[in-house]
């Protein structure tokens, strides 16, 4: 009777994962089928889910028009670049607040936390007055500087809680031998973190990737980065919707399968320390 009843309330939970997957996977299904479609097509009432005529000119039109891997480098070396920065700077400070921690220590960690409570926005004007003085605007350095600060509170506060799982015993032994503090964090610190790291830069590139408020306000054209690729389809002139549809298709592709082939190692990292 218990068997049973596990299994009744297995197949439940497995039945409604797989529900809430589908919905959440749904739009983006639905974005890569009207890729394929026409514009008339794209836009029929009822809709049509595969039986329509399947094309590949939104594609080629995208590409005629716009220079797709140029932005797609511009995303990858923003993306990258931001969370390698952080990374340098995220793990002396999580370093310190885990084992050397001072009487402020959280308070701190809630401030830097509170930050990301402030609408964007909030703090456009002087960004970009800023940046127009020191000539940062539509560069590639400005984005990852901008990204980098906004990314660093979820960055610390992942490495963080990883590194509070590391006995500090382990690090005591090491400065026992006659390691520095450089050597600490280089060769005792960071390869038993390697999960949490890991996930922590695989998390901040896919935020990088998905930042569209501070690309679009901050770029104009050289630095421009796949989500401005995005919105270059979102014209006033009309709804273009297959056209659309075929960018972001081509400019969410490379997360998804980054996503796709990392989300063992992502998962892994999240849940590092989780199970005792």
């Amino acid at each position: 009777m218990a068997r049973a009843s596990s299994n009744r309330r297995k197949t439940v939970v497995t039945v409604l994962a797989w529900a809430i997957g589908l919905a959440i996977f749904f739009p983006i299904l639905w974005t890569v089928l009207t890729s394929f479609k026409t514009e008339a097509e794209a836009v029929a009432s009822p809709p049509s889910f595969v039986n329509f005529h399947w094309t590949l000119e939104n594609y080629a039109e995208v590409q005629s028009r716009s220079d797709y891997f140029r932005h797609f480098l511009n995303s990858v070396i923003i993306s990258l670049g931001s969370t390698v920065l952080g990374l340098l700077i995220a793990i002396p400070a999580a370093w310190s607040m885990a084992f050397v921690p001072a009487k402020r220590t959280k308070d701190v960690l809630m401030w830097m936390l509170s930050t990301k409570m402030l609408p964007p926005v909030g703090v456009l004007i002087p960004i970009y007055l800023i940046f127009r003085d020191i000539g940062l605007l539509d560069s590639l350095i400005g984005l990852i500087i901008v990204l980098m600060l906004i990314n660093l509170p979820i960055i610390i506060w992942m490495l963080f809680t990883y590194f509070r799982e590391i006995p500090g015993e382990i690090l005591e032994a090491a400065r026992m031998d006659g390691a520095g503090l450089k050597a600490e964090i280089l060769y005792v610190l960071t390869p038993m973190a390697v999960p949490g790291i890991a996930s922590t830069l695989l998390l901040n590139v896919i935020l990088a990737w998905n930042e569209a408020f501070w690309t679009l306000n901050l770029t104009a054209a050289k630095a421009a980065p796949l989500t401005a690729f995005i919105a270059s389809y979102s014209s006033p002139e009309g709804l273009f919707y297959a056209k659309l549809s075929a960018a972001s298709t081509m400019a969410i592709a490379p997360i998804l399968i980054l996503g796709w082939f990392s989300q063992k190692q992502l998962v892994r990292g999240l849940t590092f320390g989780a199970v005792k």
